[in-house]
């Protein structure tokens, strides 16, 4: 079982190696490594609360009979009040990886910004190349909305949206 929850000090050697994961970068907007320095300033700066940040970062952990274990972490970013909607992004552990995580982290993010954050619409940018992704949002429940060509240096992109019940 999947559970997500704020973002701890104890998280930093987690979110050094996700956010330094070279591989990860052709789909994000991250195209340097990331200190731990700047991690830690993250993690003490981050009020954990999405109207005073912008943004919230949640940290994603599976919690079976033999114990929890931390595998990933789902990102609300560009968050428009006004508009009730906000962009997804989400990592999983490369290790964590195709075992039904993400779509579990996916449902309770959306769960918990539909019905308590009360937005109406979240959406991910994702390459037309990374199909897993796309295999992912689609078994979330999310659809494509739009194609952008040339999004990134890598390619086309397109917008994947899930709307809220009003």
């Amino acid at each position: 079982m999947v559970r997500l929850r704020k973002i701890e000090p104890e998280d930093l050697p987690f979110l050094y190696k996700w956010e330094n994961d070279g591989a990860a970068w052709a789909d994000g907007s991250v195209r340097n490594p990331l200190s731990q320095f700047d991690l830690r300033q993250y993690i003490e700066q981050s009020a954990g609360d999405i109207y005073k940040d912008g943004q919230l970062r949640l940290i994603a952990d599976c919690v079976a009979e033999d114990g929890k274990f931390t595998i990933g972490a789902v990102d609300l970013y560009d968050f428009d009040p006004r508009n009730l909607r906000a962009g997804v992004g989400i990592y999983i552990a490369p290790e964590y990886r195709r075992k039904g995580y993400g779509k579990q982290a996916l449902r309770l993010l959306d769960d918990y910004t539909f019905s308590f954050l009360r937005l109406r619409l979240l959406y991910a940018f994702v390459s037309v190349a990374n199909t897993a992704s796309q295999n992912l949002f689609r078994s979330a429940g999310y659809t494509p909305s739009s194609a952008i060509p040339d999004w990134t240096l890598d390619g086309d992109a397109a917008i994947w949206s899930k709307i809220g019940i009003d």
